[in-house]
């Protein structure tokens, strides 16, 4: 079924129950206040009839009348067992037919075995019988009609819930497809541009770059595709933990991003500063480094085209996000850029969220699932009053 189809039906089937049950509800006011009506007419009848003055025959056909009103099913039975009054039945019947009238008796004597209580004797040895209203026997359809309209409404829900899992998959991969083209395009178009220079005869070549210049800058370009393609395996599955030092995250971070910055963005400075002392975390240091590579880039996007200061901190914080006790480590990411605004901060992390024209909004996504999600640590972004974003990585640290 077509995923938008669910909450289509999941709202129409809504509307339906919801309006079943105000007509329902409509329906019992109506009959109580029948019902209640007709009682005070009995009432009256019988009074009338105690005073004396009123003809018996009259006020006897006065509450017969007012019998068949209530539409409730009685038999009148004589001394013998013989039926001598019935209205109200769920079928029709002759006084004068012999097979009838046998009917009615066999009607009246399953209900009379079917509901004791609603037998009433008379004066004479006789019985009256009568069954359930109208009203009553609509009301014992009631739950069985809300079971099942509560079982469709939770198995239309439960459609509903696949088929936001669904949608929400696959907007992951796509967006997980077009960052892998997108880190893997940039070496292998560098890789293209360098095959052509080797191309070129050996006068014109040392006039663009030294032979082991290229093989080195080659040599970097394979080992980012090797780093690209080794992160993509292991996104998708549990990775192998180690003890990483936050020293040697933060280099591998700066000596990466400093001798690109003047081609990231013009005026971009990046500063670190580690504390001392710093105990070791279990963590993958792939994934680990490319969960910060992706924050820091959110940081050089935010000041492109403006310049601005980005501050990379390791520092030992209080208590562990996850259980333990033995404290947690923050990677700390400030920039001075324009900052998030408040309505897009609660959803950063969320798949295809950006602020970026023309963004995928996969990178910070990618970030929060390998934080949270398989280093049980915990990621969160807040504004500064002068401008800019925070955003703090924690992790808890490596019980010794």
């Amino acid at each position: 079924m077509n995923r938008r189809i669910w909450p289509a039906a999941l709202v129409l089937i809504s509307v339906l129950v919801l309006g079943s049950y105000l007509l329902y509800t409509q329906y019992l006011v109506r009959e109580i206040r029948r019902e209640a009506a007709i009682q005070s007419q009995v009432y009256s009848i019988v009074q009338r009839g105690m005073g004396g003055d009123a003809d018996p025959v009259q006020v006897l056909n006065e509450l017969q009348a007012q019998l068949q009103h209530m539409r409730v099913p009685i038999v009148v039975f004589d001394a013998e067992g013989v039926p001598t009054y019935w209205t109200n039945l769920p079928f029709g019947a002759d006084r004068d037919s012999d097979e009838d009238v046998a009917r009615v008796r066999e009607y009246g004597r399953r209900l009379a075995v079917s509901r004791p209580r609603n037998r009433t004797p008379v004066l004479g040895g006789g019985m009256i019988v009568f069954g359930d209203p109208a009203v009553l026997n609509w009301l014992r359809f009631v739950p069985w009609l809300q079971v099942g309209a509560g079982l469709l409404l939770i198995f239309i829900a439960l459609g509903v819930m696949r088929s936001d899992i669904r949608a929400h998959r696959e907007r992951l991969w796509s967006a997980m497809a077009r960052e892998l083209a997108h880190q893997m395009g940039t070496p292998l178009s560098s890789l293209a541009g360098w095959v052509e220079v080797l191309q070129l005869t050996a006068d014109e070549r040392a006039t663009m770059a030294p032979t082991d210049h290229i093989g080195r800058v080659m040599q970097a370009d394979v080992e980012r595709l090797e780093r690209v393609s080794r992160r993509f395996e292991l996104i998708g599955k549990p990775p192998a933990l180690e003890l990483v030092s936050a020293p040697a995250i933060v280099d591998e971070l700066v000596s990466y991003f400093r001798p690109r910055l003047p081609h990231l963005g013009k005026g971009i400075s990046l500063r670190a500063r580690v504390e001392d002392d710093l105990p070791s975390i279990r963590a993958n240091a792939v994934l680990l480094v490319w969960a910060l590579e992706n924050i820091i880039k959110n940081s050089i996007d935010a000041l492109a085209g403006r310049g601005g200061r980005i501050s990379f901190l390791a520092l030992r914080g209080g208590q562990p996000p996850v259980g333990g006790d033995s404290g947690s480590l923050h990677f700390v990411i400030i920039d001075d850029g324009p900052g998030i605004a408040p309505s897009v901060r609660d959803r950063i992390f969320e798949p295809g969220v950006t602020t970026k024209a023309g963004g995928w909004g996969v990178g910070l996504s990618l970030s929060r699932r390998i934080v949270e999600e398989l280093h049980h640590g915990r990621i969160t972004v807040h504004g500064r009053r002068r401008g800019g974003a925070v955003f703090d990585v924690m992790l808890p640290i490596a019980r010794m």
